[in-house]
């Protein structure tokens, strides 16, 4: 095992990798602060959208006054209701809209280091030709396995910020609660960030040296 080899694989420790080695095992930590990141602007999300679904059903619940006295009093309450209602509905939606713009700049950040990978494979079949490097410059993975890796992780990401941006246009014009709550769930539960991605991120924490066994 050489030097490089033994502090690549020595958690916590930034030791003097350079070049390629620094730059994976940079990634691997953004990967993990990334999704660090998504996870709180989507408990974020999820709350706000939980928000405009109220929202939504308190403004369908006093549009038509139950009582209406002969001066009207109670139409003006209920205008007034429903004034405030849909105030706190565009507030709630504009908070939204937010939550997912910063979404999209986090995926923009995974897209990069994505391509810095993919250049960093090109860089290697250059020096070294079509079988790639004669050692890992971690403990098992080729440098195309972490691009590779980087990728699945990316496009889960990618899908997920399409379906978040499908339930933003969707979510304050809904009438159906039951659409509303499948809207909800879809947000809270990403479905397309399976466990087989969140085991993904961990061995390549693993092949870093950012987790041990």
């Amino acid at each position: 095992m050489d030097g490089n080899h033994s502090e690549a694989t020595t958690p916590g420790r930034k030791g003097n990798l350079t070049g390629s080695a620094r730059k994976l095992k940079d990634d691997a930590a953004d990967w993990h602060n990334l999704i660090l990141k998504w996870d709180r602007l989507n408990d974020e999300g999820s709350t706000t959208a939980t928000k405009i679904v109220n929202c939504r059903i308190s403004e369908k619940s006093v549009k038509e006054p139950d009582v209406v006295e002969e001066d009207g009093s109670s139409v003006a309450a209920s205008e007034r209701r429903v004034n405030k209602s849909s105030q706190e509905l565009q507030e709630e939606c504009v908070n939204l809209q937010n939550i997912v713009d910063k979404m999209a700049h986090v995926l923009s950040k995974m897209e990069k280091m994505v391509s810095a990978e993919k250049g960093i494979c090109e860089l290697e079949m250059f020096q070294y030709g079509a079988k790639g490097r004669p050692a890992p410059l971690f403990q098992t993975w080729s440098t195309q396995q972490f691009a590779e890796v980087s990728s699945r992780l990316y496009e889960a990401y990618r899908q997920e910020l399409a379906l978040k941006q499908t339930i933003l246009q969707e979510l304050a014009h809904t009438a159906n609660t039951d659409l509303s709550m499948v809207y909800l769930s879809s947000w809270l539960y990403q479905p397309y960030i399976e466990d087989s991605t969140k085991l993904l991120l961990e061995s390549l924490l693993m092949e870093t040296g950012h987790r041990t066994l």
